[in-house]
C-alpha cells in the first residue's frame, strides 16, 4: 500500500501553462490522472483569489482540488464537491492575531506614500492581504526595508512577499500577517491533515514560492522558472529537499505540469506507474 501524498501546486506558470514557454501536450492529461488517484490529496497554493482560482479550474479544465490556499496563503478553503469552498475559520483566526487589531486599510495607509508603490486593483485586496505593484527595476532590498520600518511603527507582525511577474513585467508586493504566506499555509494544511514533510510535495516557479521551496517539504521548481529564481532556490534550499526540473522525463520538457510530474517521479518513484501506466 502506497503511503498518501499531499501534492501542493502553485497555479500561474506552474500548473497553468500561461507563460511564454511551450507546454508538453501530455502533461496536463497525465497530471489529471495522477490527481484522481486515491493516494493523492491535491491542494492549490496560489496568489489568486478564490474567484480567480475557480476561473482557472474552468478555463484549463484543472482537477478540482481537495484544498485551496488562495490570496498568497491568506485564505484556505475546503473545496471538493461536497465542501463547496468552506473557509478554514481556524486559519483566519490564527493569522489575524498578527495584525494586533489593525485592518487592511490601516496597512494600506501606512505604505501609501512610499515612492513607486501603487495599490493593486480592489479585487486583489482582502481583509488579510494588502497588495501593491512597483516598477520591475525597483531595488527590492531598499523597498522592503522601508516597508518593514513603517509596519514596525504601526506595531503589526507582517510578512512581505516580493516577486516579479516577468511576463508583464511588473513588481508585485503582498503584505500579509506574519504567520500567513504560502509556506505558512502549506505547513498548516499538512499538519491539520496529518501529512509529514517527507510525504508532501510543493511545486512552484516564482519568487513568492521561495519560502516553501526552501522549507522542510519536498519541492520542485519547474523548468520554466526564471534563472534568478533558480539561483536563489538553490541557495536557500535544504539539502535534498529541492528538485530542479530539467526536462526529458517521458519526453516532456519539464515546464509547467511536466515539471510537477518530473518532481513527483524524483521524490516518489512509485508515481511513475500512475503518470504513464503501461
Amino acid at each position: 500500500m502506497t503511503a498518501p501524498i499531499l501534492l501542493c501546486c502553485d497555479l500561474d506558470r506552474t500548473l497553468i501553462p500561461n507563460g511564454p514557454q511551450p507546454c508538453s501536450a501530455a502533461a496536463l492529461p497525465r497530471f489529471r490522472r495522477v490527481a484522481a488517484r486515491p493516494e493523492v490529496t491535491l491542494a492549490y497554493v496560489t496568489g489568486r483569489s478564490r474567484a480567480m482560482v475557480e476561473n482557472a479550474i474552468r478555463r484549463w479544465e484543472l482537477p478540482l482540488p481537495a484544498i485551496a490556499a488562495a490570496d498568497v496563503g491568506s485564505a484556505i478553503f475546503d473545496v471538493g464537491p461536497e465542501a463547496a469552498w468552506t473557509p478554514w475559520a481556524d486559519w483566519e483566526e490564527r493569522i489575524g492575531r498578527d495584525w494586533h487589531g489593525h485592518g487592511a486599510p490601516d496597512i494600506a495607509a501606512a505604505l501609501a506614500e512610499i515612492d513607486g508603490l501603487s495599490p493593486q486593483a480592489e479585487d486583489r485586496q482582502t481583509p488579510l492581504k494588502v497588495s501593491f505593484t512597483a516598477p520591475p527595476e525597483t531595488d527590492a532590498d531598499i523597498l522592503l526595508a522601508e516597508v518593514a520600518t513603517r509596519l514596525r511603527d504601526l506595531n503589526v507582525a507582517a510578512a512581505t512577499v516580493w516577486s516579479i511577474d516577468e511576463t508583464v513585467p511588473v513588481g508585485l508586493l503582498d503584505v500579509l500577517p506574519a504567520s500567513a504566506t504560502k509556506r505558512g499555509a502549506v505547513d498548516f494544511i499538512r499538519q491539520r491533515l496529518g501529512f509529514p514533510a517527507e510525504r508532501t510535495l510543493f511545486a512552484g516557479d516564482s519568487g513568492n514560492d521561495l519560502p516553501v521551496l526552501a522549507g522542510p517539504c519536498r519541492a520542485v521548481l519547474v523548468a520554466n522558472a526564471a534563472d534568478s529564481v533558480r539561483r536563489e532556490a538553490r541557495r536557500l534550499a535544504m539539502d535534498g529537499s529541492l528538485y530542479l526540473a530539467k526536462g526529458g522525463f517521458l519526453g516532456m520538457n519539464g515546464a509547467y505540469a511536466a515539471g510537477i510530474l518530473e518532481g513527483l517521479d524524483h521524490f516518489f518513484p512509485e508515481t511513475r506507474a500512475w503518470i504513464a501506466p503501461e
